[in-house]
Parts: C-alpha cells; structure tokens; sequence
C-alpha cells in the first residue's frame, strides 16, 4: 500500500476542504485541459509527491510540504500550477494540519501569481482551519501579515467586495482591533482607483470602531479630495486632523499646496507654506519644487526667488535642492542677473548648484553678451570641480577669442585641463585661429604643435586655413 493510500483514511478536521477531483482552474493564465490530462497531472503530482517521501507517512508534517512545495514543485514545468491542489489534498490527510508557515507560503505564492480567486478561497480555508498557534488564549501573531497582503492585493486589483470579505475575517482572527494601517491600506485602495465615496465611508467604519486615524489616514484622504476638485473638504480634513490631535506632515502640506496652485489661489498656497514653517513641520525637495512649478506658471518667477533666498535665510531650505528649474526660469525671462545673484548667494552658502544648472545660467549670460560674467562663473566651476560639457566650453572660448581675449581663453583651457576636462580638437582650432586674428602667431604655432601632439590632426582644408591665418 502507497504512502498516500496509507494516509488518506476520512477523519474528524474542522471544515476541511474536499479533495477536488480534477485540477482547480486556479489560473487565468492556464490554459483549458481535457479530462484525461488533467487527471494525468494529478497522477504524476502524487506520484512525485509520494516519491519525495524519505519517511512514513504518518511523520509527514508542514515543513515536509512546504519543502516538497519549495524544492521540487515550484519550479516543475508542468505540475508547478497544482499547488494549491496539493495543499488542499493535504488538509484532507490524518494528523497533518497546516500551520502558518503553509499557509503565508500559499498566500504569498497565490498573490505573485494572481490567482485571486483561490486566494478567496485559501482566506475562507483559514477562517475555518486557524493556524494550530491559535489554540491557546492567544492568536498566532503571524495571521495578521497574511491578511495584509491578502487585502493589499485585493484592493491592488480592484475587488474591494473580496478585500472586505477578508478584513472582516482577519478581525475575527486576530486579537484586538485592526490598526489604523490596516484600515488605511483599504482607504487608500478606494482613493487609487476613484472610489471617493466608498473611502470615506469606510473612514467612518473606522471612527465607528473606535480606532484613532494617524497621519496617514488623513493624507489619504486629503488626496482623494484634491484629485477630486473638492478642495473645501480637503481643508476640513486638514482642520480635523488637527482637532484630533495628529499633526499635519511634509505630505500633508505638500498635497494642500498642490491643491492651491491648482486652484488657482496662489497666495493661500504660499500662506500654506508659511503656516508649514510656523508648526516646525521640515521643509523637503518636493516643497520646493511645487512653490518653484506654481509660482512660474502663474507667472511669478521673481517671487519664486525671493522665496528661496527666504527660506535659506530662516535656515529651513533643505541642502539636496536642486534649483535647476529655477534658473531656467529666470534665464527664460531675460532676468540673467537676478539667476546670477541667487546662484551666488546659494552657492557661497554651502547650496552648490548642479551641473545642468550652472550650464544653463553659462548659456543665458553668452547669449545676452555678458561674457566676462559667463567666463567668471565658468572659472567658479572648474575650481569647484563642476566640469562643463565641451560644446559649451568650445562656445564660451569662441566668444572670448572674439573679443581679443584669446590668451585669456587659452589660459581658462588649461585651467580645465588641470580640473580634467578633456578638451577636444575644435578648442585647439578656436584658439588657434583667435591666435591668428590677433597676431599672435608664436603662441598659435605652440598651441597648434601641443594639438597635434594630443592627435588632433584637422583635414587638408582646416590646415591651410590655420596655417594661412598664422603666417598673416
């Protein structure tokens, strides 16, 4: 007699569930079998099963499952979709039960694959078959975690009715209430996908069942408002979040200065700000880039600015900021000067710009004609270790050999090479030829012969017009 014969007299389990007679269609993803391959699948699943047994049956325990579930069917090309099968075979053998190593596996396997429908199943199977931690006073400490995911991915998927199906297990469960994140987990799954109303009521299930809501709860739902265009409730979430005792977060302000912009008010937005530093709430990156983005599509660059330099001052500009978009700004606008003064003042004060940054106030001070200021802020670089990109070196020492400042420029180019900007074939040539229009020709020949010694050889032409140039 086999092993699984041995093992599969009928017996007194709580509510186990029948042994099915052919595979369950426990996956989309499976495709239809005929009656005679499937129960060929179960034949060679039991089979492997029995063959995997190093011990009498009755010694088969959960961790010899889940061993067999791990090591040899999880990745079996062709039984690997049986294991929930398997594992409701196997509720249905004397003295085995599943505790929650079995049971989080099977949870945790059902979900990366997306077999919901079992997964409804599996949690039902739990209600009835508790983990065997559960027989004392207390519940096993794990069956929470294995509800979370189980709401988590229902709610992912848009089957709230299951989700709440499985809340309400789990209170049955677990010992006391459901903490507020459990809550917030469905709360947020209404709020994704438009549900606004459904969030709502289920805040209020949570107010009935008395559990407090914490920052999140509230940031949640202060969203759901906003992407909704009910910006009135929003804010009465906001005062309530208050009057309950929950202090408001980075996010919290963050989504009611959003909210503002998008409603047009811009001065409660920048009020919202101000009441931010008030409570001592920490500025973050993202705060910065909504007042920066809100204020220049309303127009309002310069106070955008003045903003910043503010917030620096109070000593509440958080250090990672990146006020690329602000300089574009303001160089976008004509406004060179004042994008020059901001950099400056930040940058001395330990807030270094990034690279793109300084390149596009470089960029807009060449082309108002500002070049000594350009070259200034190009040396401030290089001795900071900020290296420019060739093609804006090339085009800033054009402009200084156009206005008679080729040794200038030649010594900016050496400068970079000691800083370990790598300068390329058409530098050497800009500064030949600003050699050539100047009559300097010796220090033409020394720039030309160090080109050709870094193997920058130009074609026939460009050599005739730098050699003619010099020998003028």
């Amino acid at each position: 007699m086999s092993a699984l014969k041995r093992f599969s007299k009928p017996r007194h389990h709580p509510a186990p569930l029948p042994p099915p007679q052919q595979p369950p269609n426990i996956s989309a993803l499976t495709p239809p079998t005929s009656s005679a391959t499937a129960q060929t699948q179960l034949t060679n699943l039991t089979a492997l099963f029995e063959s995997s047994l190093r011990k009498p049956a009755i010694a088969i325990t959960p961790q010899d499952l889940l061993h067999f579930l791990k090591s040899r069917l999880r990745h079996h090309p062709t039984l690997s979709h049986l294991d929930f099968h398997l594992f409701r075979y196997a509720a249905t053998l004397d003295s085995f039960r599943h505790d929650h190593s079995t049971l989080e596996y099977m949870v945790r396997t059902l979900v990366s694959t997306d077999r919901l429908d079992s997964l409804s199943s599996l949690l039902d199977f739990i209600s009835s078959n508790p983990c065997p931690c559960s027989d004392g006073i207390f519940s096993c400490p794990r069956t929470e975690p294995i509800f979370r995911v189980s709401i988590t991915s229902f709610c992912r998927a848009g089957r709230f009715d299951d989700a709440l199906h499985a809340f309400d297990i789990m209170k049955r469960l677990i010992d006391g209430k459901p903490n507020a994140s459990l809550y917030n987990i469905v709360i947020h799954g209404f709020v994704k996908l438009g549900k606004l109303d459904r969030a709502v009521d289920f805040y209020g299930r949570m107010l009935r069942n008395r559990v407090n809501p914490d920052a999140i709860t509230f940031n949640i739902l202060i969203s759901g408002y906003c992407r909704n265009n009910k910006f009135g409730l929003a804010l009465e979430v906001f005062r309530e979040m208050k009057e309950k005792g929950c202090l408001p977060n980075v996010v919290s302000f963050n989504t009611l200065i959003r909210g503002f912009f998008r409603d047009g008010k811009v001065e409660q937005a920048v009020g919202m700000v101000h009441e931010m530093i008030e409570m001592g709430c920490e500025f973050s990156c993202v705060t910065c880039e909504i007042l920066v983005d809100g204020l220049g599509r309303k127009g309002k660059v310069s106070e955008a600015a003045d903003l910043m330099i503010g917030f620096f001052r109070k000593g509440v500009l958080p250090k990672g900021f990146d006020y690329f978009v602000l300089v574009e700004m303001l160089c976008g606008n004509g406004n060179m000067e004042r994008a020059l003064e901001l950099v400056n003042e930040l940058w001395d004060n330990g807030y270094g710009p990034s690279l793109i940054a300084c390149t596009t106030l470089v960029e807009g001070l060449r082309r108002t004609g500002r070049t000594e200021k350009s070259v200034d802020l190009m040396r401030k670089m290089l001795n900071e270790g900020i290296l420019p990109d060739t093609v804006t070196f090339s085009c800033l020492l054009e402009d200084m050999c156009g206005r008679g400042g080729t040794l200038e420029a030649n010594k900016l180019r050496m400068l970079a090479s000691k800083k370990g900007l790598h300068p390329d074939g058409m530098v050497y040539r800009i500064l030949v030829s600003g050699y050539a229009r100047e009559g300097r020709r010796k220090e033409g020949e020394v720039v030309m012969n160090e080109m050709f010694d870094k193997g920058f050889i130009p074609d026939i032409a460009t050599y005739n017009v730098l050699i003619k140039g010099l020998s003028r």
